[in-house]
């Protein structure tokens, strides 16, 4: 039975290592590298698990028993304070299409809706595909704005939104 824990201080180590471990499965699916992140020293790490517990941010662990098999965190934008911005969402390849995707992202939306968003966004690259269409089995929609992926010029970053009902 898959169930979520809120990243936080006292589960840093894991958020380290299921992050690290999406990193290395999935390099291009994220903004930032392993090799940068394994650099990171753990009060860094600590920084950023304090950092999802705060208003307008949140994070979350996806566990089978003992075993970590997926995260994803949310933040509202700055810019715009209607809208949650997903980041880091990832799911152990032994895991997909088992309903922990879903779960990690119906748990973020139901952050939202309490704290009060009415859309969220997520930025997918061109080449994860799978996840594209995983977004999109959820309600997820392309907005035609695109990115350079940072990197690697070849690949580039799709805006996708999700409009939050009442």
């Amino acid at each position: 039975m898959i169930t979520l824990q809120p990243i936080s201080p006292e589960n840093v180590l894991v958020f380290k290592t299921v992050r690290l471990r999406a990193l290395q499965d999935s390099p291009t699916a994220f903004g930032s590298t392993f090799v940068k992140e394994s650099q990171l020293t753990d009060e860094e790490w600590l920084q950023r698990s304090v950092r999802w517990t705060h208003a307008g941010s949140t994070g979350y662990l996806a566990f089978d028993g003992d075993n970590c098999c997926g995260l994803v965190a949310c933040y509202t934008e700055p810019e715009n304070a209607l809208r949650g911005h997903i980041v880091s969402m990832w799911v152990d390849p032994d895991f997909r299409r088992a309903g922990v995707g879903k779960a990690l992202i119906d748990t973020i939306v139901a952050w939202s809706k309490e704290s009060g968003l009415r859309e969220l966004k997520l930025m997918v690259t061109s080449v994860n595909t799978g996840a594209i269409r995983f977004y999109e089995r959820l309600g997820f929609v392309m907005t035609g704005v695109t990115g350079p992926y940072p990197n690697d010029p070849a690949i580039f970053e799709y805006e996708m939104i999700l409009t939050l009902e009442d």
